[in-house]
């Protein structure tokens, strides 16, 4: 049982440093923080311009459609990393399998092209 507290030990103290300077710079930020709120600052948006029409309203599909796609394609380019790093190690098997992947995605992408959904009108 000793043992297994020794082997802990490292990850507890991580988290109990990880904890205290979280707490100690919440507690610096509310303390130090200068505070002048003015009617700007205060209103409910500050994008840049005001609030119109009901906050129910639909959205362009597109909207969607952009926001799904750089997902799709964002997550699949994110397996290239660990790829990269261990491809000294992988074999043959691997390499092909990576470029198989790759080969889908380029086609995927041409598709998403070709039929017009990087488009904006």
């Amino acid at each position: 049982m000793d043992g297994l507290l020794r082997e802990y030990l490292p990850i507890l103290m991580f988290i109990a440093v990880a904890i205290g300077l979280g707490l100690l710079l919440i507690l610096a930020a509310l303390i130090l923080a200068v505070r002048h709120p003015d009617p700007e600052k205060l209103s409910a948006y500050e994008c840049g311009f005001n609030a119109f029409d009901d906050a129910r309203m639909k959205f362009d599909v597109r909207f969607y459609l952009v926001a799904i796609l750089f997902i799709i394609f964002d997550l699949e380019i994110a397996f290239l990393f660990p790829w990269a790093v261990a491809l000294k190690d992988i074999s043959l098997l691997g390499f092909w399998s990576m470029i198989v992947f790759l080969a889908v995605l380029t086609i995927g992408f041409a598709y998403e092209w070709k039929k017009g959904a990087l488009e904006w009108e």
